[in-house]
């Protein structure tokens, strides 16, 4: 295979050094340019075509945000953000950035270039298998729901890695102020976890927040599990609500998908629905398949319109998705499931 050839773009002479080397510590990536601006990364992605590109949010003469929805039609490339702490960079995932990097304020030179060598390098490998141009928004569900008291007792649980971001979003807003809990993973590094969530609250019908300890998970509600927590469901009485502790990385991450899904799979058995949407790796998938083996009815993304056709593959080749859909179609479905259940 050759090596994977990357653009980077970023306004600091001494951080853009800094990501060159760190990619160019790795065999299978070559840099083929670096650029300071917008105006130069566009000259450079005609002359070199790369397969990825690295592209700061904040830059002179235009941001990398404007920049993206400039050059995303003309010239489809996958592009991981690199992002101080900021909710701009969900701007920029809806622009059609496929992932983004926290770009740390208090490593010291050496301990940053370790952080990128194992981030970015990680990042950058599973863009350049990311499909991009083909993504279209939903449109929103004709039909209204009415307000369904069976809904109360039942629980819709999502997970979601690369390219999550806008997948969730385009599930999430076509949901009704009366849809079951929903209690959602999303890997996602701690701090914009809760920025997010925020943000999905301000553009959806239903209310959304980063979870916490104690949370009760109700109709018209959406739960993310916070960056640096393990999130659980767990019964209280007559009701559910969430657990939000453990730092310790399963399946590879934290939060893990599978925590999720193994916890409600225990708790609430044929009562939930299981979602898994577009990620890398295999996050998710044993755990949906212990929910379907608990009697939930479970959905993944079909490939077509995945960023990322990795999670919900394993899921659906280990056999633990029921019913494979279009990104597009998956709350009507969800809905569909929730009025035969």
């Amino acid at each position: 295979m050759r090596p994977i050839k990357v653009l980077v773009v970023d306004d600091s002479i001494l951080f853009r050094n800094l990501l060159v080397q760190s990619l160019e510590s790795d065999p299978n990536i070559q840099v083929v340019a670096q650029v300071a601006d917008a105006f130069a990364a566009r000259d450079a992605i005609i002359q070199y075509k790369p397969d990825v590109m690295t592209l700061d949010v904040e830059m002179p003469k235009m941001s990398g945000i404007e920049f993206l929805r400039r050059l995303l039609p003309q010239y489809p490339l996958p592009v991981v953000m690199i992002s101080s702490l900021n909710d701009k960079v969900f701007d920029a995932l809806a622009a059609g950035a496929v992932d983004f990097i926290n770009k740390p304020s208090n490593l010291d030179r050496a301990q940053l270039s370790v952080f990128l060598k194992q981030e970015l390098v990680t990042k950058i490998k599973i863009a350049s298998t990311a499909k991009v141009g083909k993504f279209k928004h939903a449109a929103v569900m004709n039909a209204e729901h009415s307000l369904n008291p069976a809904y109360r007792d039942k629980i819709v649980a999502i997970g979601a890695s690369t390219g999550g971001t806008e997948a969730i979003y385009e599930v999430v807003k076509q949901f009704k102020r009366d849809i079951p809990g929903v209690v959602i993973v999303q890997h996602m590094p701690p701090g914009f976890t809760k920025m997010y969530a925020d943000r999905l609250n301000n553009q959806c019908e239903v209310a959304v927040k980063e979870a916490t300890s104690g949370d009760r998970v109700i109709p018209g509600q959406v739960l993310i599990a916070p960056g640096d927590r393990q999130m659980r469901l767990v019964r209280v009485g007559d009701e559910f609500q969430v657990e939000c502790r453990g730092t310790d990385k399963v399946s590879g991450h934290c939060p893990s998908v599978d925590v999720l899904f193994d916890s409600v799979a225990r708790v609430a058995g044929k009562k939930a629905i299981g979602v898994i949407l577009t990620g890398m790796g295999g996050d998710g998938a044993r755990g949906l398949l212990k929910m379907r083996e608990a009697g939930a009815l479970t959905v993944g993304q079909d490939e077509a319109s995945c960023v990322v056709y990795g999670m919900p593959k394993v899921a659906y080749d280990l056999g633990a998705v029921q019913h494979q859909c279009t990104l597009t179609a998956i709350a009507k479905k969800v809905y569909s499931l929730l009025d035969t259940k």
